[in-house]
């Protein structure tokens, strides 16, 4: 293990930190709302722990398998940690384990929130919250491998263990450059839906913040009533397309710039993906249709939900939470599933969903058939083994995770659906759930170490599991490995 190799890069991230919270203190001398002095407190005290870290000399720059899952595990417990200070140097969310929450919320995406009265923050501290949905979103180190000097020649370790999915995708020869593309495809997404929701009238602070937590599917909003306190149809329309958009594979779009036109989508996960949501939606809508008296109505307020929880965003402009039965299970199951591999969202994964599928029916031929060789292929592509195993393991993993966090979350003595909507949420990724923790409620209602608990789901479903469970096997840290 190369420890000395660890801490440079783990400084470097706590100066991209602070460099990342310069817009939020930019934003904070604007508006004049006494909170520039907690960001100021928090930048000094980063520099001064994280400039030593990256003048450490090191013997090798090159990243092992170790090394990247200690960086990326402890990277995001450490930038989560720091970046929850300003909450607690202005006062607003004094308490650590609140703030923590909070923070690892934003930057694993979440978008779960124990404020009750988010309009009373000031402006420079809900745009770091939600800023912190949109680095998080693509991942805190692929910022890092296209920002900063090159780490090492094996930068992909830390793309890998950080990046979600069952298999990582690059698309230029070199790491950087990858992690380049995807940030410039990210960034012009994210201007193009800022520019459309202004056309609407969004103001210009309001339609950031809602660009910001859309692109990186977080969720956090600047309003209590989220989306739903413009009551504006076109705003709606826009935030749930690129909601959707956002939660597809970025290699898509890659694909598409590259000229393959149509071909570009030409994939079981995307037209998965997209066949879900449409027939969830329709599903929804014709339910609500007595609520709301017309199709067209129940499916503006349905494809916004259902794009909103299958994206693992968490925007809502109704309270879901009062929607009948049937819409609950089936947004229940769109949290589980989440959206694309290789998206900003959360979730199992449509990509895993789908192998999954595919693997059940080949055993059931396979039963019917012993004969017969039959090779599992995704795309037109034989998957191997070890993907197929290791999206089993993933699966129980997740199960497992959900199954025990629910049942601590139930010793605050909440009923079933909060507790299991709450962790699934978290585990997911996604913000809101069902019941007391629905779009109007917040997670504010848990004891302290059930929100501790929560917060480390939060990281391990963000993480996918391997990189932070890792952290507590010992042969990681024997010398003989």
């Amino acid at each position: 293990m190369n420890g000395r190799l660890i801490l440079n890069i783990l400084g470097k991230l706590l100066v991209l930190e602070a460099g990342m919270m310069a817009p939020a203190l930019f934003i904070s001398l604007l508006s004049r709302q006494n909170d520039a002095l907690p960001f100021v407190y928090t930048i000094l005290l980063i520099l001064l722990l994280g400039l030593p870290l990256v003048l450490l000399k090191c013997d090798s720059k090159d990243v092992r398998a170790k090394e990247g899952l200690v960086v990326v595990s402890l990277a995001w417990v450490l930038l989560s940690a720091f970046g929850a200070l300003p909450f607690i140097f202005h006062g607003s969310i004094p308490n650590f384990i609140n703030a923590m929450f909070e923070i690892v919320s934003g930057f694993t995406t979440t978008g779960a929130t124990i404020l009750s009265n988010i309009e009373i923050l000031p402006k420079g501290l809900l745009f770091w919250r939600s800023f912190t949905h949109w680095v998080g979103g693509m991942g805190v180190l692929i910022l890092t491998l296209a920002v900063m000097p090159k780490l090492s020649g094996r930068g992909s370790v830390l793309a890998r263990a950080e990046s979600p999915g069952p298999t990582f995708s690059k698309v230029a020869p070199k790491m950087r450059d990858t992690a380049r593309m995807m940030y410039a495809i990210y960034s012009v997404l994210t201007l193009i839906m800022l520019g459309l929701l202004l056309l609407t009238g969004m103001p210009l602070f309001d339609a950031l913040i809602h660009t910001l937590g859309a692109a990186g599917t977080g969720g956090f909003s600047n309003k209590n009533l989220s989306v739903g306190f413009y009551n504006n149809p076109w705003a709606e329309g826009i935030i749930a397309l690129f909601m959707l958009l956002f939660g597809m594979n970025f290699v898509v779009y890659f694909r598409l710039l590259r000229g393959e036109g149509l071909k570009s989508f030409k994939s079981d996960e995307v037209r998965a993906y997209w066949l879900i949501a449409l027939a969830t939606m329709v599903l929804i809508a014709l339910e609500l249709l007595p609520e709301y008296g017309n199709f067209l109505t129940a499916f503006r307020y349905s494809s916004f939900q259902v794009s909103s929880i299958m994206s693992t965003t968490g925007y809502a402009t109704v309270n879901f939470a009062l929607w009948p039965q049937f819409s609950h299970i089936l947004l229940v199951l769109l949290m589980l599933i989440g959206a694309c591999a290789g998206s900003t969202a959360g979730g199992i994964k449509v990509s895993r969903v789908v192998i999954l599928s595919k693997a059940a029916g080949r055993e059931i031929g396979q039963a019917a058939a012993p004969r017969k060789v039959r090779l599992l292929q995704v795309d037109k592509k034989v998957l191997s083994e070890d993907t197929l195993r290791s999206i089993l393991v993933f699966f129980f993993i997740y199960m497992v995770f959900l199954f025990l966090g629910t049942l601590v979350a139930s010793t605050d003595g909440h009923d079933f659906v909060t507790c299991f909507s709450a962790v699934a949420s978290c585990l997911s990724n996604i913000g809101p759930g069902l019941s007391l923790v629905g779009p109007l409620g917040n997670f504010d209602i848990f004891s302290p170490h059930v929100k501790v608990i929560l917060t480390f789901l939060m990281l391990a479903g963000r993480l996918e599991f391997i990189p932070l469970l890792s952290l507590f096997h010992r042969e990681l840290w024997s010398k003989s490995h």
